[in-house]
């Protein structure tokens, strides 16, 4: 049985990585009903060139979050009113593809 993520809030740890930004391409490709859209991430400037390739102007529901997982407290707030967790955030640097 399929997850259909249409009318769902999303959020998405680590949102600006590699698998982050692809899952929010696929995301809004497969699902354009989705409600909401958090990316969660601690790199301000990821977060700049993402919001360039998803203006909110045409992806009203994307929101941007920064915040860092271990700060327990930040993702607590950002959890608020998320229907289904992505975790997909790292602590290891990785080599840019």
């Amino acid at each position: 049985m399929a997850l259909d993520l249409n009318g769902k809030s999303l959020l998405i740890t680590g949102g600006t990585g590699s698998f982050g930004k692809q899952f929010v391409r696929t995301v809004f490709k497969q699902y354009p009903q989705v409600r909401r859209v958090i990316v969660f991430s601690r790199d301000e400037l990821k977060q700049y060139e993402m919001s360039q390739e998803f203006p909110h102007s045409k992806y009203p529901a994307i929101r941007f979050f920064i915040g860092d997982v271990r700060d327990a407290q930040r993702l607590h707030r950002a959890c608020e009113g998320v229907d289904i967790i992505v975790h997909a955030a790292a602590l290891k640097q990785v080599p840019a593809a």
